[in-house]
């Protein structure tokens, strides 16, 4: 009798498994973005796009929390930053023959050239 209830059990516990659990992106609604600083300042204030969307508080080295982008967003996208007192811009022209990115998680991250202009590398995550 033992044996039969650990032979019933295995099942459960496989179906349970498979479709107990979640995948973080099962359940979004939008494309999340966060941003990672690569440069050598902490970076204040990013704002990505609409005024609304600000992450704030980013050290040298580390990621910004994820925000939820609604709106359109691609691959690269308006960006100030402010660090240090100083603000820094990167302004696409324009966005003709991008596709918008499907809902999921992605980062920005964001350093400076020599002339401090700024730099954006995309990564789906």
């Amino acid at each position: 009798m033992c044996a039969m209830r650990k032979l019933m059990f295995l099942p459960v516990l496989l179906l349970a498994l498979c479709f107990g659990c979640e995948d973080r992106d099962d359940n979004l609604n939008a494309v999340n973005l966060r941003i990672k600083n690569l440069s050598d300042v902490t970076f204040t204030r990013v704002q990505v796009g609409a005024d609304d969307k600000i992450h704030t508080n980013i050290a040298a080295g580390d990621f910004s929390d994820y925000l939820e982008y609604e709106e359109e967003t691609y691959k690269y996208a308006y960006i100030n930053i402010l660090a240090e007192g100083n603000t820094y811009t990167l302004q696409p022209i324009d966005f003709v023959g991008e596709t918008p990115l499907p809902i999921g998680f992605y980062t920005y991250e964001l350093s400076f050239r020599e002339d401090n202009s700024v730099v954006l590398t995309f990564v789906a995550d």
